[in-house]
């Protein structure tokens, strides 16, 4: 896929690698003897002034002002390649359209250039500072490394010192050491050579202890078997013995089993004897207490129904129901009357 690139980029292009290609030769002699062949220009246009001015300016330079150096003098002859180009195109542009659009495009893209040209110079230069930064701490690093090296040699050759001393130190607690343990072992063989003899006499000791131990063992030994002997007849006894109470006891046994089962038996019979005489007891209580409760009652109704009647009776009385009435008298003898059968009828209550 090809890219279209306007004119003014085409030769920006080929003009950097002109600049870079260190191939092309330099153009200084062919400038020095030959006039620049220039586009044509019209009469009369302003920019065809300023055109004639320059050309002017470059025609007219001194001859000691032309020793340059050679890359200086190959960037002016790539500027004026560059801008006689873009004046030749600006002039077809011109003649063709009317119009100088071209020219401005070159312009915009140039001053984008000299943009991009300056950030990057202004990039160089932060990178510079950061290069400048880092080295030194580069450098602060190397001398605080340095130092610390130093520091460890020291440490180092101290502990070389403090590794000597220890050595001799070791050597010596060796040699004592050494001293030492032959002094002990010296002693632990005089100590284990007179252990050695006292084991020997209590070896001999517990030999002949051994000896009178064995025959007084031989002595119980037959004490033992004659006693066991005597044993195993009273055990024989004993078993007979055994056997024949064992019987008899089995004997007692069984009629006890038998005088038992009659016993529970006449037990029970009594128990549900006794049962049945306690229930007949109870119903004998009940029954009284009902009798005496029915004979209390009766008589608590008798009661009630005398008191009744004798209040009855006195109502009657005292308010002449039927023909029952109170004689009149005096009002003393009614008076006393009255009290007497008041206290008649108090005492048929009380009755």
């Amino acid at each position: 896929m090809k890219i279209a690139l306007s004119p003014c980029q085409k030769k920006n292009t080929e003009m950097n690698l002109e600049e870079k290609s260190p191939e092309n030769p330099p153009a200084v002699p062919k400038m020095l003897k030959e006039e620049p062949k220039l586009p044509e220009i019209r009469q009369g246009g302003q920019l065809a002034k300023e055109y004639n001015k320059v050309q002017d300016l470059v025609l007219q330079t001194p001859a000691r002002q032309s020793v340059i150096s050679t890359e200086t003098l190959k960037k002016i002859q790539n500027d004026r390649q560059f801008l006689s180009d873009v004046i030749a195109d600006t002039m077809q542009e011109l003649q063709n359209s009317g119009t100088f659009n071209n020219l401005l495009t070159c312009l915009n893209e140039e001053r984008e250039n000299k943009t991009h040209f300056y950030d990057i110079i202004d990039r160089e230069e932060k990178g510079r500072k950061r290069i400048k930064s880092l080295q030194k701490e580069l450098h602060n690093v190397k001398r605080e490394r340095q130092v610390e090296v130093q520091n460890r040699n020291e440490y180092i050759a101290h502990l070389k010192d403090q590794l000597q001393e220890l050595k001799a130190k070791t050597n010596m607690e060796n040699r004592f050491m050494k001293r030492n343990t032959e002094l002990q072992i010296s002693q632990t063989q005089k100590k284990c050579n007179r252990t050695e003899e006292l084991l020997l006499e209590e070896i001999e000791k517990l030999r002949l202890r051994t000896e009178e131990e064995n025959q007084i063992h031989m002595e119980i030994e037959i004490f033992l078997r004659r006693e066991q002997q005597k044993l195993e007849e009273k055990l024989e006894f004993w078993m007979e013995k055994y056997d024949k109470d064992t019987e008899m006891k089995q004997n007692e046994l069984n009629a006890l089993k038998s005088a038992k089962a009659s016993d529970l038996t006449r037990l029970q019979d009594l128990a549900r004897l006794i049962r049945e005489y306690e229930h007949v007891i109870i119903e004998d209580r009940i029954e009284k207490e009902k009798n005496k409760k029915q004979i209390e009652q009766s008589l608590l109704e008798l009661k009630s129904i005398i008191k009744l009647q004798a209040w009855w009776r006195g109502i009657i009385v005292r308010n002449e129901i039927g023909g029952f009435r109170m004689p009149r008298k005096d009002n003393d003898g009614g008076k006393s009357s009255k009290g007497k059968g008041r206290g008649k009828d108090r005492q048929r209550s009380k009755r």
